[in-house]
């Protein structure tokens, strides 16, 4: 039985040796992998060295700071309440950490007499003796499962994506949302943590892209140590855990928050939080908001990335999520993948609602940037989406999907039906809004389209619309003369995603009205050169449905063909 884990760096190694050895001579019993043996299995031994320590010291340094393994061992040594940190090197601590008290070991030399050395010691000691008497009340007191630096996860790249028809629509992530530790230990940061906490819940739960488990569900969790998070997430059926703290630092209140994948402990996304003082009373609710929205973004991005990653079996929820992600950045072949999946998706699960609205999505996608005006085309779209809405007419994310498929066939009045009815369901899904936007913007209302692409980049910051909330927005300062508001969004596309070729079609557009010939020249080329399968026809037709009157699409295609020969040439 061993007393303290010591978590380090791997270049940090003599440093923690060092302060292995001086350690084992105040009379600790110390673990460190260095301890291992020949034969011994990396992964398990490191999970069981960490499950029976009392103490969990974490060494800091630029390269520690870095290390996922580090980070999620401290994590753990944090939710036990065993967590000893040091600086061992000067680093920007992780946020989520930076406002523990922390031990600086910096130039430590292995003097036991150093008076740092001793607040250290005197720190290690006060909690093995905490938790030595803690576990004589208790039998077992395990701490989750820890990634070793040995086996890392791994993703394979070049596999093909069988796709094996399961019959499962799938379901959409799910998260848990801990309490968060009240770090300033006052009675009044105790009760707004709770509160908090409750409010999170709420807000994400107005969210379309994630389900959330109930405060109740987790209310007994509130008190004492979470030992075994994998037990825990698997009791709750979750896939991700959302953790953090609150403190108050100075005049701000500072609240940090870290995603964890449920399954391994992983540390996914970690983020800090700060208000006045003075003025958290007013800003509570923006408080609550922003954590809501940047933590439902994140999943969001976890569910695309992953989807994408997994070569076999997928759901039909799975292959929706790929659709999504593939269609990012709306070129020909991504496009093209989009609609396979969302096909896919169809094939796996045929009465699957968000399927098949999907499927009309990517369809109607497709149609507005290359097909030819067709009404059969467009009859076989509307099919897709009265099949959608029978299937399942209330949910918010098959609302958005067919709000987005009547926009892009040149419906906005039909669009702006369902996405409102989102907005109304889900208050908080920017897809929502972000079709709303759309729906205005094409009808002409112009500061009811700025409203709502607001609102969208508020509720879902780093969206994977948000590129194209900005173009949509630049597309409305266009219509209004506004060319420098126009310019800024489009340049900000262009920062979003420096993939898509929208941006800089619309910085061409932008340098045309202001009579700017060699940059319309230049975003003209690169406009192209981002999307090669873009032919003159198609890039006029797009305008021409993009640009309702006032505008002159004559105008417009007279300069498309003015600059497709020069570029050609």
């Amino acid at each position: 039985m061993h007393d303290l884990f010591i978590s380090y760096g791997r270049s940090d190694e003599a440093t923690a040796e060092l302060i292995a050895r001086t350690l084992e001579a105040e009379g600790f019993v110390v673990w460190w992998d260095n301890a291992l043996r020949s034969g011994d299995t990396y992964d398990e031994v490191i999970e069981e060295a960490l499950r029976a320590a009392l103490a969990v010291v974490v060494l800091w340094s630029p390269t520690s700071v870095k290390s996922r393994w580090v980070r999620s061992e401290a994590t753990i040594g944090d939710r036990n309440q065993a967590l000893v940190p040091a600086t061992i090197n000067a680093c920007e601590r992780p946020i989520m950490f930076e406002l523990t008290q922390t031990s600086n070991l910096e130039g430590w030399s292995g003097d036991r007499d150093d008076r740092n050395w001793r607040l250290f010691v005197e720190d290690i000691r006060q909690v093995v003796e905490r938790r030595s008497a803690h576990s004589d009340d208790q039998d077992t007191n395990e701490a989750p499962p820890s990634p070793s630096r040995s086996h890392r996860p791994s993703h394979s790249h070049g596999q093909s994506h069988q796709r094996t028809a399961t019959g499962s629509a799938g379901e959409v992530p799910s998260l848990a949302v801990l309490p968060f530790k009240n770090r300033s230990r006052g009675e009044d940061d105790e009760v707004f943590a709770i509160g908090l906490v409750e409010d999170v819940i709420d807000a994400l739960s107005q969210a379309a892209e994630l389900k959330v488990v109930s405060s109740s569900a987790i209310s007994r969790f509130r008190d004492g140590e979470i030992a075994d998070i994998a037990a825990m997430s698997r009791e709750l059926s979750v896939r991700y855990i959302l953790e953090g703290n609150v403190r108050r630092r100075g005049q701000t209140l500072r609240v940090t928050a870290q995603l964890l994948e449920a399954k391994s402990g992983a540390i996914l996304w970690t983020q800090r939080f700060e208000r006045p003082l003075d003025e958290l009373a007013e800003l509570e609710e923006e408080l609550i908001i922003e954590v809501a929205a940047h933590l439902n973004s994140e999943v969001n991005r976890q569910e695309m990335e992953r989807a994408l990653k997994k070569p076999d079996n997928l759901t039909a929820w799975e292959m929706v999520t790929r659709a999504i992600a593939n269609y990012r950045n709306i070129t020909g072949e991504t496009l093209m993948l989009a609609l396979q999946d969302a096909q896919a998706a169809v094939d796996i699960a045929p009465s699957y609602g968000l399927a098949h609205a999907m499927l009309a999505d990517a369809n109607a996608t497709i149609y507005m940037h290359a097909l030819p005006d067709d009404p059969d085309t467009i009859a076989k779209i509307n099919g897709e989406i009265e099949q959608a809405l029978m299937l399942d007419p209330e949910n918010p994310m098959v609302l958005a999907h067919v709000a987005e498929a009547y926009n892009y066939i040149g419906q906005p009045a039909d669009a702006l039906i369902y996405a409102q009815k989102a907005c109304l369901r889900s208050p908080n899904f920017g897809l929502a809004h972000y079709n709303a936007g759309i729906a205005h913007a094409l009808l002409g209302n112009s500061e009811e389209a700025l409203e709502q692409f607001r609102l969208e980049m508020a509720v879902a910051p780093g969206a994977h619309t948000q590129f194209a909330t900005h173009i949509w927005m630049g597309s409305v300062h266009l219509r209004a003369g506004d060319y420098e508001s126009a310019r800024r969004q489009y340049e900000k596309s262009r920062i979003a995603s420096h993939v898509t070729a929208a941006g800089y079609l619309g910085l061409f557009l932008v340098d045309m009205f202001e009579e700017k010939h060699d940059d319309a020249k230049r975003h003209f080329a690169k406009m192209r050169e981002l999307d090669p399968s873009i032919t003159a026809d198609s890039l006029k037709l797009r305008l021409m449905r993009w640009f309702k009157p006032p505008f002159d699409g004559e105008l417009f295609c007279q300069w498309v063909d003015e600059h497709w020969i020069c570029d050609t040439v």
